[in-house]
């Protein structure tokens, strides 16, 4: 084959022409892949409902003046959650942020047209190191409109997976600099570091299963990296950028690992969820989860066909000289993540997925399909770049990706009543279905009623009359903050529509004291209030994680930017 690695010093001129020619077909692509959208409505598959809210709850909360929302306000008919707290935050952000500029059904399709085309742009970064420009500019748009990442749009919706992959081939590019398996442009480790750690935050902080698989993808190149080098250098920095990558990304981590005993975080694997049940072609007694299961399986059966159809091509194409040493370090690393991620797809890997730390929170097997795009659209661009039948393998790729995604359109369930129809529950005061692994640890929000005032007054436990007639005012009702009047006859208690969680401090203010009340054995906020007036106030507090996880993240920053300037001085010293 001929494969001419970009000559980045040539021309800036043809440099800058190449992104931005990069930019067009990434985002014509992202175009093509939404076009459906434009006349049957959004592509309604499995999580639109969750990250459409999270959108929503977190654009009101923005209107509040809160600025990072750790309580998802509207989630479980108003009695809320501690959702962002452990869902990465930069995908509802994101959506948040285009919810609160365009029309709500056009929020589905810009949203996957934004992360598509940075996914394209990522993979031009990479590709364009080893191809010619043009080869890599097919090499965007082969990852941008991937197998797995059209089974997303049409039928997962699963948004933040979709945009922790736009990452990805930037992080592998980065891990190879670092690894030393391949020249370092940014001409010093430190720069280096700085590379990898930044994507490698951007997973983490999109999707939590996504940043699973790729630390331990990043951890297996290093290791390879230091077997084919026979050096521990490569481990070493490898450790050292991950380390750094994880720091980036406490302020969310910490908080998100240790009040994971604060809700039933267990859920996330319950039926249905389970890497034992998602296996390829696995079947269980539920018709519907076999029937997606089948789809899953059967998109990633094709996109290790054509993976390894392109990558034989390849292989049998005459090589170009230079530059051999990069490629065959870079082929073997592709091989070896394909192997990996093609191996934990099926059920013989159990033991893995049930002792790996947390691997088996990625849930579905067939996720590993995320791993492997990076490969797929590298082998395919090496095959199309062939001199004499790479159109033809460039035909059969259209030809696969037009028909897997005609396949998908026509399997999904199309609806662009989902955004409205949240929108006039959040607008009606009434809120929406919560998320089973993040309801408070002694909740079960199945049982909360969806209509519910936001203060009630109960009778005292000890009595079995009607509860005193009190005067109630509400002068503060925001997401993180509740303050509520009360002028009672006697003593009374008043439940708030909230659910008790330890970052709930409740203060009750009377006669110019403060007491603040303990939680009770409801999951419902309960305060007791004595005669006379009493002031009420919820607030959500700082709790330790959360600041710890934060200095975490300074740290990191300021480790960051020290060795960087640290580097810029030595080599660029003032007189």
């Amino acid at each position: 084959m001929t494969i001419l690695p970009e000559q980045a010093d040539k021309t800036p001129v043809a440099n800058i022409r190449g992104w931005l020619t990069a930019l067009g077909v990434s985002l014509g692509a992202a175009l093509l892949i939404v076009f459906p959208f434009f006349w049957r409505g959004n592509a309604s598959g499995h999580d639109i409902a969750f990250h459409a809210s999270s959108w929503l709850d977190v654009a009101g909360q923005w209107k509040q003046g809160v600025l990072y929302p750790r309580w998802c306000e509207w989630a479980n008919y108003g009695f809320g959650e501690p959702r962002f707290i452990f869902y990465p935050p930069l995908s509802w952000m994101l959506g948040a942020a285009l919810i609160a500029a365009l029309p709500g059904n056009a929020v589905p399709g810009v949203f996957i047209v934004l992360v598509q085309t940075a996914a394209g742009i990522s993979m031009f970064a990479l590709a364009r190191r080893f191809f010619s420009p043009r080869a890599a500019i097919f090499s965007s748009a082969c990852y941008a409109a991937n197998p797995y990442a059209l089974l997303i749009v049409y039928m997962r919706s699963d948004f933040a997976e979709l945009l922790a992959w736009a990452f990805l081939p930037a992080l592998f590019l980065a891990a190879l600099q670092l690894s030393e398996l391949m020249e370092n442009r940014w001409r010093f480790w430190a720069r280096a570091l700085a590379a990898f750690a930044l994507p490698f935050a951007g997973i983490w902080l999109s999707n939590a299963p996504a940043g699973v698989m790729a630390s331990y993808s990043m951890a297996l190149v290093f290791a390879w990296a230091a077997l084919s080098e026979k050096s521990l250098r490569p481990l070493g920095r490898g450790a050292a950028g991950l380390a750094l990558g994880f720091g980036l990304t406490s302020f969310y981590l910490v908080p998100a690992a240790y009040e994971q005993r604060w809700v039933n975080i267990a859920q996330a694997l319950a039926s249905g969820l389970q890497p034992s049940q998602n296996f390829l072609y696995t079947q269980i007694t539920d018709p519907e989860h076999n029937l997606f299961n089948w789809i899953a399986s059967s998109v990633a059966v094709l996109l290790i066909v054509m993976a390894g159809i392109a990558a034989l091509m390849a292989m049998k194409s005459k090589q170009d000289a230079s530059a051999a040493p990069e490629r065959k370090e870079l082929w073997q690393a592709l091989l070896l993540l394909s192997g990996a991620a093609i191996v934990l797809m099926l059920r013989s890997t159990t033991i893995l997925w049930e002792h790996l730390p947390k691997l088996r929170f990625v849930q579905f097997p067939w996720r590993w399909m995320g791993i492997l795009a990076v490969p797929y659209a590298f082998f395919s661009t090496a095959a199309i770049a062939r001199r004499r039948a790479g159109w033809i393998w460039g035909v059969a790729m259209l030809l696969v990706s037009a028909g897997t995604a005609t396949f998908l359109v026509q399997q999904t369930w199309w609806d662009s009543d989902d955004i409205p129809s949240l929108q006039d529950a959040i607008a009606s005061n009434q809120g929406f279905e919560g998320t089973d692994e993040y309801d408070p640890a002694t909740d079960d929000h199945y049982n909360l009623p969806q209509k519910a005032p936001r203060v009630q007054v109960l009778p005292l436990e000890e009595s079995e009359g009607a509860p005193p007639k009190v005067k109630i005012e509400i002068q503060r009702w925001t997401a993180e903050e509740k303050i509520v009047a009360v002028e009672s006859p006697g003593p009374a208690r008043v439940a708030l529509r909230l659910l008790n969680y330890p970052a709930w401090r409740v203060e009750v203010l009377h006669e110019g004291r403060t007491n603040q009340t303990e939680a009770e054995d409801s999951n419902q906020v309960i305060a007791p209030v004595p005669v006379g007036h009493s002031v009420i106030r919820v607030h959500f507090i700082r709790t330790a994680d959360r600041t710890a996880g934060a200095i975490g993240t300074v740290v990191a920053v300021f480790i960051l930017l020290s060795l960087n300037w640290w580097k810029l001085r030595t080599t660029n010293p003032t007189n």
